[in-house]
């Protein structure tokens, strides 16, 4: 099954489903059922802004899983602040002249009741049923 690693507190955001957007600088054919990995890296920033205590976050794990069912392309900084309480993302913007991000449209998340400890990897990554 793939697997995408988050920072804390986006991966718990994401596997309550409060968070149904995900962020990235790079697009995907990718569409289906992921697992989702809370990295061992914490964005601090996040934690403070969106109010969160970093230790009660699971860190190193695979902490649920969602659905990707659609991207959207955001080109501009209106429309992606736009879509804040979606996604979260505290990034500090600058020109639409170089703007460019993909939103992973996400639902059907499900944070598990217990954590699997897993290393995580960038982008989209398998991790096979054995394994976990």
């Amino acid at each position: 099954m793939k697997c995408l690693s988050l920072k804390q507190p986006y991966a718990d955001l994401l596997a309550t489903g409060r968070k149904t957007i995900e962020i990235r600088k790079w697009n995907t054919n990718f569409r289906g059922s992921f697992l989702i990995h809370a990295s061992k890296n914490v964005n601090k920033d996040a934690c403070l802004t969106l109010d969160f205590d970093e230790r009660n976050l699971v860190r190193g794990a695979i902490i649920g899983k969602a659905l990707v069912y659609d991207v959207i392309k955001y080109t501009t900084i209106e429309d992606f602040l736009g879509d804040h309480h979606k996604h979260f993302s505290i990034e500090k913007l600058k020109s639409n002249h170089t703007f460019k991000r993909y939103g992973f449209l996400v639902k059907d998340a499900l944070k598990f009741k217990e954590e699997i400890p897993y290393l995580g990897k960038l982008g989209f990554f398998e991790v096979s049923a054995l394994s976990i």
